[in-house]
């Protein structure tokens, strides 16, 4: 018999296993706290919008600014900073530096939020690395949402860049890109627990498949998603405060269409037009992620099933709610923390069924 090839020399690290010892429970949980971290800083996110806190901060400094000022002088340098942009001179000119702080801590705390979710993904890598404990085929996918992440943090700088020179207020359409990242970045992380879970009861599982259904369902939200940020942007929520009509006599109103501008113009800059297709489109949204629901019930998973069912009737709940009181904060980031909690529902439901449709290792 020939003899076997020779294999290459290994030098093992001192400390670190010689062999891998996956443990995909332990970090599917990771990567779930990691997924709440992410709901967190859409609550905060969410808060620094209604404050107009967003702008307080005119600087990105990624290491150096998870520092805040620690005193008086390096207060008063950071409120000249803010000083100096559109929306202070045409709003808060008569802000103290008390006034100021209030509005620095939501956006301060939103990055520093930032900051810690891409330290406890790194760290939660790395440990897992080092204890060669990551399964087969996960290492990859995480270092994807380490540097979706990372791509969120340019993102968030660039929605704020928007508001700097020109604007009083950030792009609704930046704002709306960064809030479409979070949700892929957290939609991804449950995903990627799950499917650790699955591995977890069932060495031999193979990751779950997105259908068609599943897909469509996620994209309807995703635009109901958009058109909530788009809402926020515009200050949309402010302009009607009845329902199910606009008016008292009116689904729409007459003058509410500007015909000088293009249909596209309306569609993404006139605030009546999308507080209109944001109320309405969330019905569409409902019948999509419901239909997830129903075909996951069927598949014998009925936790999320129940989960989707439950989110879908708050939200809608919130939504009206925040329309008839004039978008009090506490019920509008109720309402997105809702958004992104049903997203997680949707995303439990469809890997669900996706888990139906994998196929077995032959």
């Amino acid at each position: 018999m020939p003899e076997a090839a020779a294999q290459p020399p290994s030098f093992p690290l001192p400390g670190r296993p010689a062999t891998p010892r996956p443990a995909p429970r332990a970090f599917g949980v990771w990567l779930l706290v990691v997924a709440a971290m992410v709901l967190a800083i859409v609550i905060v996110g969410g808060i620094t919008r209604l404050t107009e806190s967003g702008l307080s901060i005119v600087e990105w400094d990624p290491i150096l600014g998870a520092l805040p000022p620690l005193n008086h002088a390096q207060w008063q340098a950071a409120f000249d900073g803010y000083k100096a942009i559109p929306q202070y001179r045409a709003f808060n000119t008569s802000m103290t530096l008390d006034g100021f702080q209030h509005i620095f801590f939501w956006e301060y705390l939103h990055r520093l939020i930032a900051r810690g979710i891409g330290t406890v993904l790194l760290g939660v890598l790395g440990v897992f690395w080092w204890r060669r404990a990551i399964p087969q085929g996960y290492g990859a996918r995480t270092l994807l949402i380490f540097a979706l992440g990372a791509l969120q943090g340019v993102v968030g700088w660039w929605m704020v860049y928007s508001g700097l020179q020109y604007r009083t207020e950030v792009s609704h359409i930046r704002l709306a890109t960064h809030l479409l990242t979070a949700m892929l970045i957290y939609g991804t992380l449950i995903w990627t627990a799950l499917d650790l879970f699955a591995l977890a009861r069932d060495p031999q599982a193979r990751p779950a498949r997105l259908n068609g259904l599943a897909v469509t369902a996620i994209l309807i939200l995703a635009f109901q998603l958009m058109l909530g940020a788009f809402t926020a942007g515009l200050r949309a929520g402010y302009a009607f405060a009845l329902w199910p009509k606009m008016t008292d006599d009116a689904w729409f109103p007459a003058d509410g269409w500007d015909v000088h501008a293009s249909t596209l113009h309306n569609l993404v800059y006139n605030p009546v037009v999308v507080q209109f297709l944001h109320r309405w489109w969330a019905w569409v949204a409902a019948v999509a992620v419901l239909t997830v629901a129903r075909v996951a019930r069927q598949a014998g998973a009925t936790a999320p099933a129940v989960a989707i069912a439950i989110a879908v009737v708050a939200q809608i709940l919130l939504g009206i709610e925040t329309l008839l009181n004039g978008v009090p904060i506490p019920v509008a980031v109720a309402h997105q923390a809702m958004g992104t909690i049903l997203l997680g529902a949707l995303v439990w439901g469809s890997h669900a069924i996706g888990r139906q449709q994998a196929a077995p290792v032959s």
